[in-house]
């Protein structure tokens, strides 16, 4: 039992506020807009901004005593307040913001609620094509499209060729030895959490992680794929948790639909 229920109320809110923030990202996405890069020299743009300030203002409306980390805002935020929140949405207002610069369609808007160190709902929203997919573990996944939603599972048992996602843009020498040990599979470019919603649908089976990546890239889209039946297991087979250190990046990760497929030994490592 977690300490917010997540009602029937609480799933269409959220929902309903990741679909406006991906209305406001078409806004932008649709202009001639401009990017400016963070010290950390990633790239952001008006949407980014845009998306974020409606989903903090939202979420403040619709829960207001818990917090939000968003990506936009984390800078602002005290290490150490962040590490006293027991439970607060992660947000990242525009996953994938790269591919948005590009104009490939491939981001999302991504929203979670962690408890405890644990994501127990998420929502992630596909603003070009209208797709929203929600869950998270034990409350089942769904995905919602023009109207109709409908539930969703991983493909378990997953049998040859493997679908691996592979990143458009990042892709590096101990990724491709994973999936080369793979032995056959078909591999599928895809930018941001689509990848993680892709095998919550069935239609992918496994995406290696070896790279850098940030709490609010992956929460939402854990608790969509763990609602499938999935996960995303550290390189030891223990689940992401959030919120537990000082930095908010992540380790590697290996995301699965069928969790009984021998990922150690292509990732080189014992679970």
């Amino acid at each position: 039992m977690t300490e917010t229920p997540i009602t029937p109320e609480l799933r269409e809110g959220v929902a309903a506020l990741a679909e406006q923030a991906g209305r406001a990202i078409l806004g932008v996405y649709e202009s001639d807009f401009a990017v400016e890069h963070k010290d950390d020299r990633s790239p952001l743009t008006a949407a980014d901004l845009a998306a974020h300030r409606c989903i903090v203002e939202g979420l403040a409306a619709l829960t207001p005593d818990i917090p939000v980390l968003s990506e936009e805002s984390a800078d602002e935020v005290p290490t150490a307040t962040r590490r006293g929140w027991s439970r607060l949405w992660v947000v990242d207002p525009l996953d994938g913001t790269r591919e948005f610069i590009k104009r490939n369609g491939e981001f999302t808007v991504n929203i979670a609620l962690v408890e405890g160190g644990d994501v127990v709902f998420g929502v992630v929203h596909a603003p070009v094509t209208g797709v929203t997919w929600a869950g998270g573990r034990g409350l089942g996944a769904t995905r919602s499209e023009g109207g109709e939603v409908r539930p969703m599972a991983v493909r378990a048992p997953a049998v040859a060729p493997l679908r691996v996602a592979a990143s458009r843009s990042h892709r590096d020498e101990r990724t491709q030895g994973f999936i080369d040990r793979m032995g056959e599979v078909e591999p599928i470019g895809l930018g941001s959490s689509l990848k993680f919603c892709r095998i919550a649908e069935g239609g992918m089976d496994v995406y290696p992680r070896f790279g850098p990546t940030s709490e609010w890239d992956t929460a939402a889209a854990q608790a969509v794929l763990e609602g499938a039946g999935g996960a995303v297991l550290d390189l030891q087979g223990r689940p992401f948790r959030y919120n537990q250190r000082d930095t908010i990046l992540n380790g590697e990760f290996i995301a699965l639909g069928d969790t009984e497929l021998p990922w150690p030994r292509w990732a080189g490592s014992a679970a």
